[in-house]
């Protein structure tokens, strides 16, 4: 499905959330879409390592929260990993690195910013959890859109 978020957001109104977080695309797909995967980081990226590296995406799409710390928790392994498992996309509350490469790979990646030192290996992560940030609730199963425009949520698929 072609879409444009500032379509959506005329078509569907108040029934879509709008992030107020400005995030930057970094990954081969500009425009992307997909039900929402959640997950909660402490810098340590290995749960998102493992899910992007071992299960199907199935054309969802992971949402990190990482409280914007200044590490990077996505590099392009774990954008080979989404590109080759059918995951659509990735947004990041946090940063990102290897982006040379990340723009190469045929999946989305949408982040605060670019920051070259790796996530500390501190704490196991959360899945499943309602995230909140850029002024919303992310829900796992809701559908996210995103593309140069910025980023949406809703409870439902739209179109």
């Amino acid at each position: 499905m072609r879409f444009a978020t500032a379509d959506l957001c005329d078509e569907y109104g108040e029934e879509v959330r709008v992030l107020e977080t400005g995030l930057n695309s970094y990954g081969g797909v500009d425009s992307f879409y997909g039900e929402i995967v959640t997950m909660k980081l402490n810098e340590d990226n290995r749960g998102l390592v493992a899910m992007l590296r071992d299960e199907e995406g199935k054309g969802r799409v992971a949402v990190v929260d990482v409280d914007a710390k200044f590490c990077a928790v996505v590099g392009d392994n774990l954008m080979g990993f989404a590109a080759k498992n059918g995951w659509a996309g990735i947004v990041i509350n946090g940063y990102v690195r290897d982006t040379q490469i990340t723009k190469t790979i045929a999946s989305g990646l949408f982040a605060l910013g670019t920051c070259p030192r790796r996530s500390a290996k501190q704490a196991k992560s959360q899945r499943g959890i309602t995230l909140n940030f850029g002024g919303i609730s992310l829900r796992e199963g809701e559908w996210i859109y995103a593309d140069e425009d910025g980023v949406l949520v809703s409870p439902k698929k739209l179109k």
